[in-house]
């Protein structure tokens, strides 16, 4: 009787190849994974689904303004601690941590800009920075832009970005910002000039109760949370069942609270067509 071995096996170990961290990111609407300099290339906008990403305002400037027009201003301008406020961490703290983090002085930068050769005047919130929250520079910036738009007779653009409305360190001082930029507003609209509020995801609170709610054509980027309270407190408050896709952009512009919504790929080219019209 003849007898057979079982044949050899030779066992080989195959290396992976390791894929460096921090390539790729997840898309947070579908889950689609996208290499970063794809996303990037794309202004930060999944290529499937469409979402868009969050933006810093240094990134959004960029994007809407033509190469080497931007002049900044008032861009030392920092807050100090009215209220000594004191908490886990120091509002002084918290200013500095943010200001490290983002490069920024505050939470807004403005400033003087072409966009396709149309000057204008350009105001971006960074929602890095204390959540794009709006504080006394926030609000003096703001107005000082103003200003110099009526004394220029500009075209006013603001992108708004904002998850925390008035900020709460500075107690009053914080919040008579709301009624300060709104009567800047008040007198740009006197002198029959053109305010386009652009509303990115999420522009709450403060600020959209004041100077992001007053364009003259109002404009929010898809699927952004536009509100005051958020939609758990309303449920929470009311009791009652919000609904479906409650404070996004396409139930606002829906209800006549947006004049259009607007892919990032074409509000460089739509904030163009406005301005050469409207002026």
């Amino acid at each position: 009787m003849a007898f057979f071995s079982k044949p050899k096996y030779t066992v080989v170990k195959i290396r992976k190849r390791e894929i460096p961290e921090g390539l790729w990111t997840k898309c947070q609407e579908c889950g689609e994974p996208i290499y970063k300099k794809t996303l990037e290339e794309n202004l930060k906008v999944c290529p499937k689904c469409h979402f868009h990403f969050n933006v810093t305002a240094p990134e959004r400037l960029e994007m809407i303004v033509d190469a080497d027009s931007f002049k900044e201003f008032d861009k030392k301008m920092s807050s100090t601690d009215p209220l000594e406020f004191r908490g886990i961490k120091s509002y002084t703290q918290k200013l500095a941590e943010d200001q490290k983090t983002t490069s920024l002085a505050e939470a807004v930068i403005t400033g003087q800009g072409e966009i396709f050769g149309k000057k204008a005047v350009i105001a971006i919130t960074d929602s890095r920075f204390i959540m794009g929250s709006m504080g006394a520079v926030v609000g003096e910036k703001i107005t000082r832009a103003i200003e110099f738009s009526i004394e220029k007779r500009l075209p006013l653009a603001i992108i708004s970005g904002s998850g925390g409305g008035a900020r709460m360190y500075e107690g009053i001082f914080s919040l008579m910002q709301m009624a300060k930029t709104s009567a800047a507003l008040r007198r740009h609209h006197e002198a029959g000039l053109l305010f386009i509020s652009v509303l990115t995801n999420p522009t709450m609170g403060g600020v959209m109760a004041s100077f992001a709610g007053l364009g003259d054509i109002i404009i929010a980027e898809p699927k952004a949370l536009i509100g005051f309270a958020g939609p758990r407190v309303i449920e929470q408050t009311t009791r009652q069942k919000l609904p479906e896709g409650f404070q996004r952009s396409e139930f606002m512009l829906e209800h006549g609270l947006l004049d259009m919504i607007v892919h990032r790929k074409a509000l460089k080219e739509t904030l163009h067509q406005l301005i050469d019209y409207c002026s």
